[in-house]
Order: C-alpha cells, then structure tokens, then sequence
C-alpha cells in the first residue's frame, strides 16, 4: 500500500499544499495524511502515517524537506519506517524518484540529507552574519515587541477577571510575557 504524507509549514500555503496532494493521489497513493504545520512542531499526522504502515507498504512524500528536519531526524524515522518492514519513496527529484527499499535509493537519500542539513546550516550563517553586521552599522533593531504593547489591555482584562489563558489566546501573546507584564505592573 502507497501511504502520502503533505506537510507545509503554514495555513497561508494553500497552493503548494494541494499540489502535494494532488501528484500523492497521481503516484497512486491510497491514503494521505496532511498536514499544515511547522517541522520543528509535533506531527500527528506524520506519527498517524507511520503508525499505518505495515510490512511491503511504502511511505511517500513529494520533497524531503516535507517530511526530516536534519540527518538525526531522518534517521530516526528511516529507521522507524524499516522496523515496520515497509520503504519510503521521495517523489520530487525531477523525473527520478528516490525508493529506500532499494540499496541505491538508501545511499541517494542519506546524501539528500547530508546536502540539505549542509544547505541549511550555511543559510543560517550567512544569517548570523548579517544580523551581526547591521547591528554594527545601527541598522537592526530586531523584531517590535507586540506584547508590551498590550501591556493595558492585559492589565484591563485581568483585573475584569478574565483568566490567563483566555487573555493570552485573545490576545496572541506567551505566558511568559504576560506574567512579564502582569510581575511590572
């Protein structure tokens, strides 16, 4: 059985998500789990998937970056994955796909990570330096504080009665920062 996993990484990413179902349902997938958080969020949907597969199955997912995080990540499903005696097949690799159930599709893939774990980390430098050199030019100011703007309004609901949680959901603000704002007032 052919089992699909969609994943991106937030709400707004409505057309790169149905096109992620739609070429899952075209490889003959017969079940997709889908869906729309963060990578580094916990994944129901990808645990329900591998949870589903049995021996001779196959999970499939369009990218790589879809489904692992890093080299550890990876692994740890790949493992998780072969344990239940079933593959995994990465679709997108232009006309090629990657199928781990073959000894050449498990070296393709461990490089796939390498690669991207690789890519990412550099993007992450670069991105270090920059911050570092705008602060020393006085350009980076980071990102606006958006709770201590609510400071009133979070003082005005709590002492309307309104409990934490409630004010923080209303609100979009942490825990952390409204205890920080109700411990400076």
């Amino acid at each position: 059985m052919l089992i699909g996993y969609a994943r991106t990484s937030t709400l707004e990413q409505v057309h790169g998500f149905q096109a992620q179902i739609e070429q899952l349902e075209a490889y003959g997938c017969e079940r997709i789990y889908k869906e729309q958080v963060s990578s580094v969020a916990s994944r129901e949907e990808l645990e329900k998937a591998i949870d589903h597969l049995r021996a001779g199955d196959k999970l499939v997912v369009l990218k790589l970056d879809r489904l692992a995080r890093n080299v550890t990540h990876m692994g740890k499903l790949l493992e998780e994955i072969e344990t239940k005696g079933a593959g995994l097949v990465i679709l997108s690799l232009g006309s090629e796909t990657v199928d781990t159930t073959t000894a050449t599709g498990k070296l393709i893939l461990n490089m796939m990570v390498s690669v991207a774990q690789f890519e990412r980390e550099m993007m992450l430098e670069r991105q270090k330096e920059g911050i570092a050199k705008a602060k020393a030019e006085g350009k980076y100011k980071g990102r606006k504080p958006t709770a201590k703007e609510q400071a009133d309004k979070v003082l005005a609901l709590k002492s309307a009665g309104v409990p934490r949680d409630k004010i923080q959901e209303q609100l979009g603000i942490s825990r952390a920062s409204y205890y920080r704002i109700v411990a400076a007032a």
